[in-house]
């Protein structure tokens, strides 16, 4: 078959200890998914339905990668995220068989343009240019999950070495497998399809030459460089 165009390469995580790599589909993510987030955004945490926005997949960025500050932004900030990769096929997948679907872990960066993201929130416009943009999803090699169930266990993220993200995945609002149910019944979720699960409180703005080092346990780790 020809192409009118250059193929674009196939986007890939790498998997801890493994020669493989995931071919990577679609970022799906979670939004307001701990309370403290949601509170410092202005919003009540109650237990609304999850919502959802997605990423291209080739803003993904590996562990040690540098990215640039984004231009039309004056407001370029990190959201760390645990990322659950999704290796089995599934619709309306019941929340007892959700992990049945998980093929593995990472720790994620939602990078977000706070002020394109805000002033299209209060416009009730869509939040495209604000999350789904170049090099808005870093993330480290994935862990496989072998049936392990995610429930608890630190998230933190450092910024030049101090700490402004640090929290526990057992203050998710919605589980994985909730997460996953949910999404499936909007969505067929596929292999390759990775998920970023909501970011816990302390979300703010990096500047060129920041360096971010995050990391959940049992997970992994991340760095990622703002280019000066």
């Amino acid at each position: 078959m020809a192409y009118a165009v250059a193929v674009p390469p196939q986007v890939v995580l790498p998997i801890a200890d493994s020669a493989d790599t995931f071919p990577v589909r679609r970022i799906y993510c979670v939004g307001r998914n701990y309370a403290e987030h949601a509170r410092e955004m202005g919003f009540d945490p109650d237990r609304e339905l999850p919502f959802f926005f997605m990423k291209p997949a080739d803003a993904i960025v590996p562990s040690g990668g540098t990215i640039a500050y984004q231009p039309k932004t004056t407001d370029f900030q990190y959201e760390m995220e645990l990322v659950v990769a999704i290796g089995k096929r599934g619709r309306d997948i019941p929340v007892e068989k959700g992990m049945e679907h998980v093929f593995g872990y990472a720790a994620g960066i939602d990078m977000t343009r706070r002020d394109l993201q805000i002033a299209a929130r209060e416009k009730g416009r869509p939040w495209d240019l604000g999350k789904g943009f170049d090099q808005s999803a870093p993330c480290s090699a994935l862990v496989p999950a072998a049936g392990k169930t995610v429930e608890k266990g630190a998230i933190w993220l450092k910024l030049n070495g101090e700490f402004k993200q640090n929290s526990d995945l057992s203050k998710l609002i919605w589980s994985v497998p909730e997460i996953i149910s949910y999404l499936s019944g909007y969505m067929e979720l596929v292999p390759g399809d990775i998920i970023y699960s909501g970011t816990p409180e302390g979300v703010g703005p990096v500047v060129p030459g920041d360096v971010m080092t995050g990391g959940i346990e049992g997970i992994g780790d991340i760095t990622i460089m703002v280019a000066k």
